[in-house]
């Protein structure tokens, strides 16, 4: 089965002064179409180095990451932005609403963004908000408002939605809601998700589990028997 992304021996380097930080150091491996990816490891482990280079945020500073036929380490600003506009969904541990716009408004503008958008009505009933279309953003709890940005981000029916800790300021109870919504997103519409945590039970409900430590990936784990989010305890 050919990948839907491709890291080829990836190195991510910061210039601070006059010291060099290896954020990445020889990273390789391969994401499918409708895996659900946990990308697990401790603080300053390259786990959103990792992310923000597969979303085009980020270029490496040697090896390749390929996406299709895209070298998106060869690829322009230009192509950049169509890559992350047209292909990338993200979700982030802050949630970064507008907030001159209500709930809903806030969903649609994700649909501008996409040739094949998903109905923003449909996915703020999906994520339980119905009652708040009409809410701005400071009068929502930091749970609803989590739940509207994974609402604008499944808006635009990303290929490859990348996830930042996107649990990581929520109570168990609303995390748990977070995450079937993303594993429901990966399993019901077949898209790729890849989320990243410091929680080592989340990533019992993925189907691929990759370790960071100091920059390297240390092991890749299938897991044969992926939980479903309520299945799991925090």
């Amino acid at each position: 089965m050919k990948p839907l992304l491709q890291a080829e021996h990836i190195t991510k380097d910061y210039q601070l002064g006059e010291v060099t930080v290896h954020a990445l150091k020889d990273v390789s491996f391969e994401i499918y179409e409708k895996e659900l990816i946990v990308i697990l490891g401790p603080s300053g482990s390259g786990k959103s180095t990792t992310l923000n280079i597969l979303g085009g945020i980020e270029t490496v500073t040697s090896g390749s990451v390929i996406y299709g036929s895209l070298k998106l380490n060869k690829a322009d600003p230009q192509k950049l932005t169509a890559y992350r506009r047209e292909h990338i969904g993200f979700i982030f541990q802050f949630y970064n609403l507008l907030p001159g716009l209500t709930a809903l408004e806030n969903i649609a503008l994700s649909a501008e963004l996409s040739n094949h958008p998903l109905d923003p009505g449909k996915l703020l009933e999906e994520v339980g908000l119905a009652d708040r279309r009409d809410h701005f953003p400071n009068r929502l709890s930091g749970g609803e408002q989590q739940r509207i940005a994974i609402a604008r981000a499944l808006c635009k029916n990303p290929d490859l939605l990348l996830c930042d800790e996107p649990t990581g300021a929520l109570d168990s109870r609303t995390g748990v809601q977070v995450l079937k919504l993303l594993e429901g997103f990966c399993r019901s519409y077949e898209k790729t998700v890849v989320l990243i945590t410091h929680n080592r039970d989340i990533a019992r409900i993925a189907d691929r589990v990759f370790y960071f430590k100091d920059g390297r990936l240390e092991k890749i784990e299938t897991n044969p028997d992926p939980k479903k989010p309520d299945e799991i305890m925090w």
